[in-house]
């Protein structure tokens, strides 16, 4: 994508690119996945596809390519629905888009007790100091993991934070996917 930024290492630019291309769709989507493939072994393996994608020959070839799947089945818990998830071995890596409302620290101590899950998503959703959040998470299959928050409030490719340990749950969830 020619908007995303030059980063450090092939993972985090492959989370900075679906986070672009998710931006371009806007807020209140679905939760999307990816699988993350080897950009030069899909241009041998698969010359179609890797055109479909347009991915060219000029491009550089050391990177990875992220290749949405099909919809997360709407109320299905995430957590259940990763678990369903084996990969082929040309999959060296998978990212998932999820928008989820946060609070901040300071809002922890005011949180109700023995509240259910709807109920406490009720209480949150209604809270002053929400944030809506979009966050993008990947890992590899060597365990490689990196991710991307972007603020609802702050909606702009350069206010996007990345590292490594932003989600580490969901990051968790991810990993699980690729055990044996």
């Amino acid at each position: 994508m020619s908007n995303t930024p030059m980063a450090a290492n092939p993972l985090t630019r492959a989370v900075l690119e679906i986070d672009e291309y998710v931006s371009g769709l806007g807020w209140d989507q679905p939760a999307r996945l990816f699988a993350l493939v080897d950009t030069a072994r899909l241009k041998v393996q698969e010359p179609s596809l890797a055109a479909q994608l347009g991915l060219t020959d000029e491009q550089e070839a050391a990177g990875l390519t992220p290749i949405e799947q099909d919809e997360i089945p709407a109320g299905k818990p995430l957590d259940e629905f990763l678990a369903t998830i084996a990969w082929p071995d040309a999959v060296v890596g998978c990212a998932l888009t999820v928008e989820r409302l946060m609070l901040p620290p300071s809002a922890e101590a005011s949180v109700p007790q023995g509240l259910s899950d709807k109920k406490l998503a009720a209480w949150v959703a209604a809270h002053p100091d929400r944030q809506e959040v979009r966050m993008t998470v990947a890992v590899l299959r060597d365990g490689t993991r990196d991710s991307a928050v972007r603020l609802r409030e702050k909606d702009a490719a350069t206010e996007v934070l990345t590292g490594s340990g932003l989600v580490p749950g969901l990051a968790e969830a991810l990993s699980a996917t690729f055990a044996e």
